[in-house]
């Protein structure tokens, strides 16, 4: 199966992305006061991860509850900038971005300064009704600011039915989905489960793939080492977070063995002959 993301991943049969939840940053109610030991706790678990076999690490700014709904203040940038050009030196792995709840400008300014390859957005288009308020889609002001800082190899990876959100008003995934990458020009859809951890529902996977068969559809929660069986023939990639910390708790270190299985296990679904279900899913940009 082609990944059609980045061509790190394109001889890679469903790349794993391995989440770096940073601690609260500096504003945000939980931080203590230090951006050092900051720095040390996300180098510690991207060592685990890269170590592990991970094929690309997201950095997102998960401890900084509650979030803004949309643009973050500029000490927060500054600390998660530090933090990725920090990671990007230390490890060769492609870097993604994602500023919660949903400044991707911010990301996408991280991920220059960082030599970042894709961030993540939450609402690219339509608007969500979430525990931040309704948040919009910044697709308009994304693909122009891509445009003029001249970082179009930035993939944006959007996701469609987002967790912790609900619609504003009746809709059809397929068309939401259509729309996501036809008016919003979103490289890659992710599809995830209600909330954090949480398993996607598989008819979702299903009518997102039909809808845009041409385009990368990736899992962003709820992947387990047991599920991998039956996803990995589903999916052009996965982001995976709390099945691999320590206990599976997702404010908690990354755990070096429950990565070592986790991509031993995709190792070994991976190196199987084809099926005609991945020689289907081969998307490309």
């Amino acid at each position: 199966m082609a990944a059609g993301l980045l061509d790190a991943w394109r001889q890679i049969t469903c790349p794993v992305v391995g989440m770096l939840h940073l601690p609260a940053l500096p504003g945000s109610p939980a931080f203590d006061g230090s951006c050092q030991e900051i720095e040390a706790a996300v180098l510690r678990d991207a060592e685990a991860l890269a170590e592990g076999g991970v094929h690309g690490l997201l950095l997102e700014n998960y401890g900084d509850v509650p979030f803004f709904p949309g643009r973050v203040p500029r000490e927060v940038v500054a600390c998660m900038t530090a933090c990725a050009v920090a990671v990007r030196k230390r490890f060769q792995l492609p870097l993604g971005i994602n500023v919660l709840r949903n400044d991707g400008e911010s990301a996408l300014a991280v991920a220059l300064a960082a030599d970042a390859q894709f961030i993540r957005v939450n609402v690219l288009t339509s608007a969500r009704l979430t525990d931040q308020g309704v948040v919009a889609g910044i697709a308009h002001r994304l693909l122009r600011l891509r445009r003029s800082l001249g970082t179009e190899a930035v993939r944006i990876l959007a996701d469609v039915d987002v967790k912790h959100s609900s619609a504003l008003a009746p809709s059809s995934l397929p068309d939401d989905v259509r729309e996501l990458v036809e008016r919003g020009c979103a490289d890659a859809v992710i599809v995830s489960g209600q909330a954090t951890g949480a398993a996607i529902c598989r008819s979702d996977l299903q009518q997102v793939r039909e809808a845009v068969p041409a385009v990368p559809v990736w899992i962003g929660s709820g992947v387990t080492i047991l599920q991998l069986p039956e996803l990995l023939p589903q999916t052009d990639g996965v982001i995976v977070g709390s099945s691999l910390k320590v206990n599976g708790e997702v404010q908690l270190p990354v755990d070096r063995d429950r990565v070592a299985q986790f991509m031993a296990r995709h190792q070994e679904i991976a190196s199987q002959p084809p099926t005609s279900e991945r020689e289907r899913r081969v998307p490309q940009l």
